[in-house]
């Protein structure tokens, strides 16, 4: 099996298990947030489904800058419901599969970088960014979403297995 392959199999997983967590936010607690340091649950929500576009930007270029010299900061979209956050998810699991199906596994051994202002925060591998910076970066904010979710007393979906709220062949 190419590495493409193995990448594609484990962000389906990952996507699907997603998707299921931003199903759960309700429109009521878009501006939920557990402490006022931390992101609203919309917010929280909306980064997730916009990670995805990670895997387009770190396989179709070398470098993405977050605050070009010359520019202003790079926006992300912000979803202000459910509706709005499930079509953006929708929209950029179908991009970022569709980059992840015609990309060589050759492409994997280059080098990306993310800078800032012009400057190299850090440089490696194409297959470490997806996995690092898109992969377990969805993994961390879907576990943080689950405990916005149980903090709400909104039911918690089975991921990687039963829940207290779902029996995981749910």
């Amino acid at each position: 099996m190419k590495r493409i392959q193995s990448i594609k199999m484990q962000y389906d997983q990952i996507a699907k298990n997603a998707r299921k967590t931003i199903e759960r936010v309700p429109d009521d607690k878009f501006s939920w947030k557990p402490h006022e340091k931390s992101f609203s649950m919309g917010d929280l929500a909306t980064h997730i489904a916009n990670l995805q576009t990670w895997i387009n930007m770190s396989l179709d270029s070398d470098k993405f800058d977050m605050h070009p010299v010359d520019g202003e900061r790079v926006q992300s979209p912000k979803a202000s419901n459910q509706k709005e956050l499930i079509e953006l998810f929708d929209r950029s699991f179908e991009s970022a599969k569709k980059c992840l199906e015609s990309t060589p596994d050759e492409k994997l051994d280059e080098n990306w970088s993310l800078l800032n202002q012009g400057q190299v925060l850090f440089t490696m591998p194409k297959i470490s960014v997806v996995r690092t910076f898109v992969l377990h970066h969805l993994i961390h904010h879907n576990a943080q979403l689950g405990v916005y979710l149980r903090l709400n007393d909104i039911p918690v979906p089975a991921i990687y297995g039963p829940s207290a709220d779902e029996d995981i062949m749910h």
